[in-house]
């Protein structure tokens, strides 16, 4: 019973994959093109169009473009309806625009959400079995877990204080920041951050309520601590299963790894934050290790598709604040700087290379 609750719930998070389907029609189309050519090999124009290097296929690899950071995407969904259109940049007017967009696309997250298990592909049953199999285990040994760890009065008390870092108050914002600044700055990537951020954390919130509303599972402080569903005595949106702290943080940390891909410290940082509120949430006895689980999962999920959907691969070159944080590392410093404690100079570096 348990596993096909885990089939249920894990459902949601698997987005719709629709760029794979239209792909076998181009390489099908593609594979028809060589004949035509094959057919006049005394006609020398067919050979440059296929090996040229001019712009003509520069303008060949300009449609691609989208395509291909639609693939950074895991749950790779169809692109459409950029949050910063270009009418939308900060030399624009439109600084409000995105925000008459917003509820529409919020609505049209929830509805892709939903419906993603009619949708998925026949691929992503891996992925299906591996989640529900590791949370379906956590599910099973939660009480036990829950029960023997250790947990002093001062860690419950530290858990309880950083878990206000996941609370909606404090994620809205970061995201409010990343796109005020952005506007102030004239950073267009810094405003698609903020926004996209701000649209994951609304879809992750939707889907999360629905989810505590469904399941209604015990917390560890209640009734027995076994941590049963449908056994909730609080309200059922504040029930335990899924965590909707891992849901929020790790959705917002999932819009900021995909937008600095390049940054490693920014993603070590913004998974460091989630994961300090998940591990936060366990330490106050507020859930149970499968309710971390699946909350971070779902949520990471859906950041990952509504980058995947909205992200504006225009904005993918680096302006000079991104550029610097690219050269910012945290950990080992070059080879080339001396070092100045221990052996390889261990702390924050600089580095202005090509």
């Amino acid at each position: 019973m348990k596993v096909l609750l885990c089939v249920l719930f894990l459902a949601p998070a698997f987005a719709q994959t629709a760029p794979p389907r239209p792909t076998p029609p181009a390489t099908d189309s593609q594979e028809q093109q060589p004949p035509a050519t094959s057919s006049q090999p005394p006609a020398a124009i067919p050979e440059p169009a296929e090996t040229g290097q001019p712009p003509a296929a520069a303008g060949q690899h300009a449609a691609p473009a989208a395509p291909q950071t639609a693939n950074r995407s895991v749950t790779k969904p169809k692109p459409a309806g950029q949050v910063i259109k270009p009418k939308d940049y900060s030399d624009a007017s439109g600084y409000w625009h995105p925000f008459a967009r917003m509820p529409r696309y919020i609505l049209e997250d929830q509805k892709a959400i939903w419906t993603s298990p009619f949708h998925s592909s026949k691929g992503d049953a891996k992925y299906w079995l591996i989640f529900c199999g590791a949370t379906g285990a956590l599910i099973a040994t939660d009480k036990y877990v829950s029960k023997n760890a250790p947990n002093p009065s001062w860690l419950q008390t530290l858990g309880s204080d950083v878990s206000y870092l996941g609370e909606w108050y404090t994620l809205m914002p970061i995201s409010a920041a990343f796109y005020f600044g952005g506007t102030a700055m004239h950073k267009d990537h810094f405003r698609e951050a903020g926004l996209l951020s701000f649209e994951a954390l609304a879809g992750a919130t939707i889907t999360g309520e629905v989810l505590k509303a469904i399941f209604d599972r015990a917390r560890p402080l209640e009734g027995n601590g076994n941590g049963q569903f449908w056994a909730s005595t609080s309200s059922r949106v504040n029930s335990s299963f899924p965590s909707g702290h891992a849901f929020s943080t790790f959705a917002v940390a999932s819009i900021f790894a995909h937008e600095y891909r390049h940054t490693t410290w920014v993603k070590v940082l913004a998974y460091s934050y989630a994961g300090g509120v998940v591990g936060a949430r366990l330490a106050a006895n507020k859930h149970f290790p499968g309710d971390v689980l699946a909350g971070g999962a779902i949520g990471w999920f859906i950041g990952d598709y509504v980058y995947g959907k909205r992200h504006n691969p225009a904005l993918d070159k680096p302006g000079v604040t991104e550029k610097i944080f690219d050269h910012i590392r945290l950990g080992p410093a070059y080879p080339t700087v001396p070092a100045t404690f221990g052996p390889q100079g261990m702390g924050m570096s600089l580095g202005y290379g090509m």
